[in-house]
């Protein structure tokens, strides 16, 4: 990314001219051992500073009793706030905050991610057993080496 007379350019010498000026896909598929096990899993890697929006589209149903929000460390529902029962996320649901919309839904306020906080998927109290959202992320760089990307799930 260069600031060529107070404009962002990017790679292919294009003019950053919106909020949502990228857009990355995080397809994610719940597992109970792995991606739906308790903890935090990274969806996206983050580098330098970044202004993002994020939010999730459920294309199965999700099961089991778990919490589930986005954010980074130490704001773990910075991004979506948490959803107190992973089984409220029906196929068809958009996940903008913690009252998922059928259908619909409006896009998140754009955030500032600061020093390369990477984006998590924070799964609590017990595993996600089964069901797919695809997690999406509109942002644009801020620092000269503010950069994203998809995290393949472990």
């Amino acid at each position: 990314m260069a600031i060529v007379q107070g404009q962002q350019i990017d790679a292919n010498s294009r003019t950053v001219t919106s909020n949502e000026a990228f857009v990355l896909e995080a397809p994610w598929t719940f597992v109970t051992s792995t991606t739906g096990a308790t903890g935090a899993h990274t969806l996206f890697t983050v580098t330098g500073n970044v202004l993002v929006s994020a939010f999730g589209v459920c294309d199965t149903s999700l099961t089991g009793a778990a919490t589930v929000e986005v954010g980074v460390t130490g704001n773990t529902p910075g991004l979506l706030a948490q959803i107190a029962n992973a089984t409220t996320l029906d196929d068809g649901d958009v996940y903008v905050d913690a009252d998922t919309a059928v259908g619909v839904g409006s896009i998140p306020v754009a955030k500032v991610l600061n020093d390369g906080n990477d984006i998590i998927l924070t799964i609590g109290s017990t595993a996600v057993t089964a069901g797919a959202v695809d997690f999406y992320l509109l942002w644009r760089p801020l620092s000269s080496d503010g950069n994203v990307t998809v995290t393949t799930p472990a």
